[in-house]
């Protein structure tokens, strides 16, 4: 059994950031976002947050897009011209489609206390909720 968690990498102070993710004892912190590399992102940047993750949580950190979802399905959600639930819907099938189970458990299946890096704000809701429940009913 693995326990996974999901943490936003927006509307959070880096201390809460990462004392979330010591609280919860993670081994891998798996970032699951399209684009983490523009200064918009913080101290959340792929490259900052490698380092800080390594040297603050102890946990090893990975960028997998494999579980992002593609531009077509994003912007239509982001510039809110599709629902939450038609976004859930797309984004679910888009991972059945890319066999994302199999390839969890053979990219991440040594790791037991895993945290999906998203973006949810209080505004709108994040892909990593819906892969979570995803794995969460096959594990």
């Amino acid at each position: 059994m693995k326990d996974i968690y999901v943490l936003s990498a927006y509307e959070t102070s880096a201390e809460k950031f990462f004392e979330t993710l010591k609280q919860y004892q993670v081994d891998l912190v798996l970032d699951i976002r399209q684009k983490n590399d523009s200064q918009l992102c913080g101290f959340t940047k792929k490259r900052d947050l490698e380092y800080l993750i390594k040297t603050i949580v102890h946990a090893d950190y990975v960028h997998d897009r494999e579980f992002a979802p593609d531009s077509g399905l994003l912007e239509p959600y982001l510039k809110q011209w599709i629902t939450w639930e038609q976004y859930k819907k797309g984004y679910a099938a888009l991972m059945k489609e890319r066999n994302i189970i199999p390839y969890f458990m053979s990219q991440y299946g040594k790791y037991s206390r895993i945290c999906f890096i998203g973006t949810e704000t209080k505004k709108r809701k994040s892909h990593s909720q819906v892969l979570c429940s995803m794995l969460q009913d096959c594990l």
